[in-house]
């Protein structure tokens, strides 16, 4: 041992562990924006899963028939305008057959005029047409009353059969040889050959689509030659009364004709209503949604002959004829809706995914691919390294050299234990062993002093080593600790 030369005093402490800090910074970061994408991926595929295409069937009559037209101009727009909405058509012999469909369940939608037998559970999406009831006269006979015409000869100009047989209730005229004087039009026959001496009729009572009737010149030109008379119905209120499914309608000034001018006053009729309905268990959003769509795309679904060119909302009325649809009246009676209530339902989504997606990085973090900080007492291994090599110090320089470690040594902890590289996890060892190597190198350096001339005759071979036995307790003591 006397023999052995100085330690070079160039000694590289042991290599420190890496910091850990940038590299879990890195992994929450990672975590963070996972979570996002995560989230966002949830939130979307739940709203796909909430707004998934849905097929609704549609129960109209023949296929040139206004519903059935009006069906497919609906289910053409939910295409083009990439709605979730499909629209199945399904065509039957009539609408009374349609709405028998309907009632048994096998429609989801359908339009019923209100003279007709309601199904129980159709709940209205929307009114789409009002139809008028014209009492007209041949040339200037004037009819005073509904009354006047149970024991003449009467033309329904319509449309459809079922026209007919509203005509017969409206007149309380029963099944028998009376009823056979009150029947349909020749189809395609005008008013002036229903009134001519060859036609026979007293009366024709024609039923139309307002929005029809407004744009029809063919009453025009038969008014320019006296061919008829347009006539009140002074009992349009009481009869609204009697048929819950009747209305009571107002026609302006020269609605049917401009010149001359008929009605040359306002003139009291009576009318019904074309409703669009769809079953009672149909959701309120689904209901809401369609009825939005209609409402909002007014003008694309309007048909040609007038049919549908006025849509209106349902009515929220509690006596109404047919009770509008929840959905359908939770949109009419709230037309603008809040950000909240429009997307709360994605909001809630996207809060529980952030919430369980989040904590499961924040386990997956915390368990397994964070880096855990150094322990403070794992540092004491180095610092009684030191100790060891005290011994060996033969020169102040050396010895200043260790002090440069030690003090390399707790710096690196201070640093650590701010940035969360080292925990706190044995900081009273480390403190032990720090200061008692701290202590031993004081006495080493003060032994140095008191012994430097002989020293230095050892390192040029006038005197062997000294036999320092406090050197040896320094060392088994840093030894032992």
């Amino acid at each position: 041992m006397g023999t052995e030369g100085p330690t070079s005093s160039t000694e590289l402490p042991p290599p420190r562990r890496p910091k850990v800090i940038k590299t879990n910074q890195q992994q929450v970061l990672l975590y963070v924006v996972l979570t996002l994408l995560l989230s966002l991926a949830t939130v979307w595929a739940g709203r796909s899963l909430l707004h998934n295409s849905e097929t609704l069937t549609f129960a109209v009559g023949p296929p040139n028939s206004d519903e059935a037209l009006f069906a497919t101009k609906l289910a053409t727009l939910l295409k083009n305008n990439a709605s979730r909405f499909r629209i199945k058509i399904v065509n039957n012999a009539d609408n009374a057959k349609a709405l028998a469909q309907f009632d048994r369940r096998q429609a989801d939608l359908a339009v019923l005029r209100t003279d007709a037998k309601v199904p129980l559970r159709a709940r209205t999406l929307a009114i789409l047409e009002h139809d008028l009831v014209l009492l007209l006269g041949a040339g200037n006979k004037k009819i005073k009353a509904l009354a006047e015409l149970k024991k003449k000869k009467v033309a329904v100009l319509a449309e459809n059969d079922s026209s007919l047989a509203f005509v017969r209730s409206l007149l309380d005229i029963p099944d028998g040889p009376d009823a056979a004087r009150i029947q349909m039009g020749p189809q395609g026959a005008t008013l002036d050959r229903l009134f001519a001496p060859a036609g026979g009729f007293s009366a024709v009572i024609a039923i139309v689509h307002a929005s029809k009737a407004v744009r029809d010149k063919a009453y025009e030109q038969v008014a320019r030659h006296g061919g008829f008379t347009l006539n009140a119905i002074d009992e349009a209120k009481a009869l609204a009364l009697k048929f819950p499914g009747i209305s009571d309608e107002t026609l302006s000034a020269g609605t049917l004709s401009a010149s001359p001018e008929i009605p040359d006053d306002d003139l009291d009729t009576i009318g019904l209503e074309w409703l669009l309905v769809a079953q009672s268990r149909m959701s309120a959003t689904t209901a809401g949604d369609i009825a939005r769509i209609v409402y909002e795309n007014k003008s694309a679904l309007g048909l040609d002959d007038g049919f549908a060119t006025h849509i209106e909302p349902a009515s929220v009325e509690k006596d109404a004829y047919v009770m509008a649809h929840q959905g359908a009246a939770d949109y009419i009676n709230d037309d603008t809706k809040s950000f909240m209530d429009k997307y709360s339902d994605m909001m809630y989504l996207g809060a529980a995914a952030l919430s369980v997606i989040g904590s499961i990085f924040a386990a997956i973090y915390a368990k397994i691919t964070r880096i855990a900080p150094e322990k403070a007492s794992e540092l004491s291994t180095a610092i009684l390294d030191i100790g060891e090599r005290i011994e060996h110090a033969h020169s102040l320089d050396q010895l200043e050299c260790l002090q440069d470690e030690l003090e390399s040594i707790l710096r690196g902890a201070i640093i650590g234990l701010r940035d969360g590289t080292i925990s706190t996890d044995g900081l009273d060892t480390f403190k032990l062993g720090y200061d008692f190597v701290r202590d031993e190198i004081g006495m080493r350096r003060d032994f140095l002093k008191r012994h430097a001339s002989e020293i230095e005759k050892v390192a040029i071979g006038a005197l062997p080593p000294p036999h320092d036995d406090t050197n040896v307790v320094v060392v088994k003591t840093a030894q032992s600790a």
